[in-house]
């Protein structure tokens, strides 16, 4: 076996498993949702269900059985082997808010991160039944079909979306406004199925701020091999280390047209 086909069956092994763990993590969030959740609140006030406690078990029991030599790192549990070449990221419920409320737009997120660069990802939107799967080079799927963005390249007639502006501190709040502006729809709400939407063409771009890692990193596989561009606000690439302010646009002109309306003074 060559190194090419020997790194080939790697990532097909890891998009086999990958696709185990968003079955596993279906099953879970589909026994809570509309049902007993378990709510409480963590130290930094923010919501936690039994469901994202369990999905984020289940899948790190995986790992340790599948990928025993990877690092992890997940929102609700200490990470391990960060120094590690391959490292997984997890969110068991992105949008735990709307699982709580009973609202279909949350997520289990998770994905590869090889030498530091997100190589696989998936968005698992288990109430939709939707699944989003992306690996760099390969393409991105949604329910097994290709998928791709709009392609839009101007802001003027765009379509964009945002999560939570009610939290943006006022000097990102009015480089969001900028862009509201110029857009033809904006949309609010939507936690991660939003990217979803644009991997699939129907929204032009999200843009987000005081993420964490585990919220975007999964996600840039799919966005990148759907055709789209994903960075932080100054167009730099997302890692581990990156603030949380969040740019995925449909195509590269898009992109470079945003972030320059974000960084304009």
């Amino acid at each position: 076996m060559t190194a090419g086909e020997s790194a080939g069956t790697a990532m097909d092994a890891d998009l086999t498993l990958l696709t185990d763990m968003a079955d596993a993590a279906r099953a879970i969030a589909l026994r809570y949702f509309r049902k007993e959740i378990g709510l409480t609140m963590k130290s930094d006030a923010s919501p936690v269900t039994q469901a994202d406690r369990e999905i984020e078990d289940r899948l790190r029991q995986m790992l340790a059985l599948h990928a025993p030599d990877d690092g992890v790192f997940g929102e609700e549990m200490p990470p391990t082997g960060l120094d590690r070449p391959r490292l997984w990221v997890i969110d068991p419920i992105d949008g735990t808010g709307a699982f709580a409320t009973g609202s279909p737009l949350f997520g289990t997120l998770f994905g590869l991160l090889n030498e530091g660069v997100p190589a696989i990802g998936a968005i698992e939107a288990s109430a939709t039944g939707e699944r989003w799967i992306g690996r760099v080079g390969s393409g991105a799927w949604l329910n097994g079909s290709p998928c791709q963005t709009s392609g839009q390249t101007r802001l003027q007639g765009a379509s964009i979306g945002s999560t939570a502006i009610h939290a943006y501190a006022p000097e990102a709040r009015a480089a969001f406004d900028r862009l509201a502006a110029r857009a033809a729809i904006t949309r609010l709400g939507g936690d991660c199925y939003i990217y979803g939407l644009v991997a699939a063409g129907h929204l032009d771009a999200v843009i987000e701020t005081g993420l964490k890692p585990y919220d975007f990193v999964p996600i840039v596989p799919i966005i990148e091999a759907a055709g789209g561009v994903i960075t932080d606000w100054q167009g730099a690439p997302l890692t581990l280390r990156s603030e949380g302010h969040v740019v995925a646009a449909a195509s590269a002109e898009l992109h470079e047209e945003i972030c320059a309306l974000l960084r304009a003074p």
